[in-house]
């Protein structure tokens, strides 16, 4: 008989995978972010509002939160199943952690399209 457990790092390739895509695409957008604030003439809410304005700026700018987030979903996950053994509190832990990450997705797509 197979004893199947509560939770498990059984994940591997496919996060490995998706951490080195989220990171390849957080590291292009700031490039990007970087050079084109840099190249605003001046930082006033004006511009900075113009900058957002662009439908592709918001929705690049909307991928990049989504790929912070999942990117520290896959890490914080780890981290609570590499070290909180409890299954309960390690559970509890996990569904506390989407919570904060999906409400803060909300958050921020709230911000961007608020504009």
């Amino acid at each position: 008989m197979v004893k199947r457990m509560t939770v498990g790092a059984h994940y591997g390739t496919k996060d490995w995978i998706a951490q080195r895509v989220t990171a390849v695409y957080m590291a292009a957008y700031t490039v990007l972010f970087a050079i084109t604030a840099f190249s605003l003439p001046v930082l006033t809410y004006n511009t900075w509002s113009g900058l957002f304005s662009h439908s592709l700026f918001r929705f690049l700018t909307f991928l990049f939160l989504l790929s912070v987030f999942y990117h520290a979903w896959v890490g914080v996950r780890d981290i609570w199943m590499d070290y909180i053994k409890p299954d309960g509190l390690r559970i509890a832990l996990h569904a506390i952690t989407v919570f904060l990450l999906v409400g803060y997705a909300g958050w921020a797509a709230q911000i961007l399209w608020r504009l």
